[in-house]
């Protein structure tokens, strides 16, 4: 697999949507993780960009 330099990951409640691409900006990645597995899947990689997007309701869910 080529290197990873860019991920984003759209965040929400359970199942988070994850694309990962190259230095040349090509998809070399895409999954969807549980929250368990999001986080063993980010320890994992190497220094990257990690971009994430929510909703407009994940300022209130990240308050509780």
């Amino acid at each position: 697999m080529k290197k990873i330099t860019t991920a984003g990951i759209d965040l929400a409640k359970q199942v988070m949507s994850v694309c990962a691409m190259d230095a040349e900006g090509r998809m070399v990645m895409r999954k969807m993780l549980r929250r368990d597995q999001l986080l063993r899947w980010t320890a994992a990689q190497p220094a990257c960009v990690m971009a994430m997007e929510a909703c407009g309701g994940a300022h209130h869910w990240g308050g509780n």
